[in-house]
């Protein structure tokens, strides 16, 4: 008897998704800085940056240090990797309002990679969202 496929499909193990959405204004800065910022290592390099000040926790520098670029996803989410407690260091500064998100961005939710069909979903819905606002505009 074959097994039951899974319903989550875990596509990167120690991983986390972070989901940008655009900073207020639409635009980073008065030279549309926001433009500059289509590949996905250069957001992840920006985000590393602006994380790597945390001079009073040495546990936050050292965990932003340690994560990887993984992807860049629909120009919205940002996949990196690392050690699961450098994760979670990440998760509990962005509890804390401690996290910063790139030059231009700000950071709607994180999330573990652990399903592709949860990924895309989410995407799906933003898309639709999009089309939603895009229609009635048009009215």
């Amino acid at each position: 008897m074959p097994r039951r496929a899974e319903r989550c499909l875990q596509i990167a193990p120690h991983s986390l998704a972070i989901v940008l959405g655009a900073a207020a204004g639409g635009a980073a800065g008065p030279s549309g800085e926001l433009g500059r910022h289509r590949v996905g290592y250069e957001i992840f390099a920006d985000f590393k940056r602006e994380n790597m000040q945390h001079f009073w926790d040495r546990r936050a520098t050292a965990a932003v240090a340690e994560t990887f670029f993984l992807g860049w996803i629909d120009e919205r989410v940002l996949l990196v990797q690392g050690k699961e407690e450098h994760l979670e260091v990440l998760r509990q500064g962005w509890a804390r309002r401690s996290l910063k998100p790139p030059t231009g961005f700000h950071i709607k939710c994180l999330g573990h990679c652990f399903s592709i069909g949860g990924v895309f979903a989410y995407l799906f819905w933003l898309r639709r969202q999009l089309d939603q606002r895009v229609l009635l505009s048009l009215l």
